[in-house]
């Protein structure tokens, strides 16, 4: 294909706020039409934070478009803060920016941990959900996190494993995951920016089919490591507080009404197709589109193709 459908030009919020709730400040903006169509932006990680980019997968003349960034990331305060940051709390902050913002239903975008986020969302407030979008489908189940964080994707990527590994003592490198949380839990500071800017760096590497190497500086930038490192290794040692590793598969009965496609890269290294082609046998009343050359990247020529043709498509159901 040659002529993909390529993201909206930049545009600028017209309002920016915080939402005070549990000691935390929780950033969020509006942009396009304030009297359009709906939208919520649900970014990844745990931890990444909305960026400028992601309101221009939208069409700002037809979208209300609302980026908000979860707990203890990106413009939200304090920053790297755990306490009262799980799923549940982040659900409830989603449902009060809709309530604060009178908004009766939104359609729900989200990508990677945004994925898991929406599903979980949506399963608590389905009547609040219009339309789904998902991609990079993750529900942060035990072989989908032994894949990224232990064995599987470091049989792809060696070179950014070894990296990955460095920080961590050999004697302790059968449960990564576990031996990033102690360091992450100690009272090293030095050694606690040094293993966050390794975790971060492994995602960077990995998450564009082709190696970028802007995206892993990005990855690098401390301030930014330090809180993606800390927030997703607390949701992955919390099994992403789910009650079970199956729960977002056995309620897909509250949401099968939905209308909601689902995009997938066919080589997403970091939550591989197989997930997203489970997730859509259980609710097969979801569109799955599989992109055929991407990785990871909603910013994947594929992809980002993929995903305007969803909002776009989405844009005429009122």
């Amino acid at each position: 294909m040659s002529d993909y459908l390529k993201l909206f030009p930049p545009i600028e919020p017209y309002e920016t706020n915080f939402i005070s709730v549990d000691g935390h400040e929780i950033y969020f903006e509006q942009c396009g039409n304030p009297e359009g169509k709906p939208a919520v932006f649900l970014h990844g990680g745990p931890g990444g934070g909305g960026s400028t980019s992601v309101r221009r997968f939208f069409d700002p003349d037809i979208y209300r478009i609302i980026v908000f960034d979860q707990r203890g990331c990106g413009r939200s305060k304090p920053h790297a803060c755990l306490e009262k940051n799980t799923t549940w709390d982040l659900v409830s902050d989603i449902e009060l920016i809709r309530e604060r913002l009178q908004i009766k239903q939104w359609l729900v975008f989200g990508g990677s941990w945004g994925s898991t986020l929406a599903l979980a969302y949506a399963q608590s407030h389905p009547d609040a959900v219009s339309e789904m979008i998902l991609r990079g489908i993750f529900m942060l189940r035990k072989k989908e996190l032994d894949w990224f964080y232990q064995d599987g994707a470091s049989n792809i990527f060696p070179d950014a494993w070894e990296k990955f590994i460095e920080p961590i003592e050999k004697s302790k490198r059968d449960d990564l995951i576990s031996a990033y949380y102690e360091i992450f839990n100690g009272k090293d500071e030095e050694k606690k920016i040094e293993a966050a800017i390794a975790w971060s760096r492994w995602e960077g590497s990995t998450v564009n089919l082709s190696y970028n190497p802007e995206m892993v500086d990005s990855f690098s930038e401390p301030e930014f490591a330090l809180a993606f490192a800390l927030i997703e290794n607390h949701y992955f040692i919390n099994k992403g507080f789910l009650s079970h590793e199956q729960q977002l598969i056995d309620n897909i009965n509250i949401i099968r009404n939905i209308p909601a496609t689902i995009i997938q890269g066919r080589y997403d290294v970091c939550t591989p197709i197989s997930t997203a082609w489970e997730l859509h046998k259980n609710w097969p009343e979801a569109e799955l589109i599989i992109t055929p050359f991407s990785g990871h990247s909603a910013f994947e020529k594929e992809i980002t193709h993929e995903l305007i043709l969803a909002t776009n498509k989405f844009a005429s159901i009122s």
